[in-house]
Order: C-alpha cells, then structure tokens, then sequence
C-alpha cells in the first residue's frame, strides 16, 4: 500500500487543486467597518449550466486513513467547509480518464475554512482530524451527485499518514 504525507493548506501547494479562504478570520477587501463588516467575494463557484446552486451536509465519522475511493465532477467546482471539527482530505489533478494513484495528495484543512475544487479534479469525502464526527457543508450545483459525479475505486489503497 502506498503512503502519502498530510500537507499544511498553503495557497501554493493547493494552487493546482483551487483555493480557499478562512471563513473564521476573514481578510482582504471588505465593506465598511466594525461593527458590520462584509468581506466580499472570499471564493467563488464555477458551474456550467445551472440554475441553481444546493447547500448539504456530508456527516463523516472518524475512519482509517486509507484512501480507497475517488471522485470528480467535470461541469463545475465543488465547496466544502469542515464546521465543528477539522478534516483532512485527499486531492488529485484533474486529468483525462481516471484517477492516478501517483497523483494523489492530503491536505489539512481546519474547520471554518472553505475549500473550493477546481473542475474535473478528484476527490471524496474527508476524514476527521482530532475528532469523532464532523459536518461539512457541501456547495455543488443542484443534483450534481446524479448529473455529474463520476466515481471510481483505486486500483492500489492510499495510506494517509502525519
């Protein structure tokens, strides 16, 4: 079984993958000042096609390590955002085909922070770090999961390791 490193979420490292803001300690351009402050524009979906966008919530309990599963969406981003707990989750290019092993990637991602995936680029539900049970908003176009969800078992386990 192959082993990869978690990686500390820098916007050069996750650069290829898409980006992110911390949504707890927000900076950057806002509009006015305390006691109402508006930072605009944090991160943005891309989505082709739709009409509307869906929140939901993805309940993931602590489990192995072990990456076994991948998915990507090739007609729009996808966000998330670990709410009471932080995650760590796996990443992969967005490339023509299927997921490469060789490709795969983790990432640490404390809660508050929205992350936003580029298109095609593959993914799966993230593990809890440090905790049980963690919510994770989801944004994706509506009904994405049954329009646009191509998922696919690893030909070789991934082994996520500190």
């Amino acid at each position: 079984m192959k082993t990869i490193k978690i990686q500390k979420l820098t916007h050069e490292a996750f650069a290829k993958f898409g980006t992110y803001a911390d949504m707890l300690h927000p900076q950057g351009e806002k509009i006015g000042e305390a006691p109402i402050e508006f930072f605009r524009d944090m991160v943005q979906l891309k989505s082709f096609h739709v009409n509307s966008n869906s929140l939901s919530v993805c309940r993931i309990t602590k489990r192995d390590f072990i990456v076994d599963v991948s998915e990507a969406h090739s007609y729009c981003s996808e966000g998330f955002m670990p709410i009471e707990g932080d995650v760590v989750i796996h990443v992969a290019p967005a490339v023509p085909g299927d997921v490469s092993e060789n490709n795969i990637e983790a990432f640490f991602v404390p809660k508050g922070t929205v992350v936003v995936l580029n298109p095609g680029v593959w993914h799966h539900a993230a593990f809890p770090y440090g905790c049980e049970t963690v919510s994770v908003l989801t944004m994706l176009p509506e009904r994405t999961y049954a329009n646009d969800c191509k998922v696919v078992e690893l030909k070789e386990k991934i082994k996520i390791e500190e």
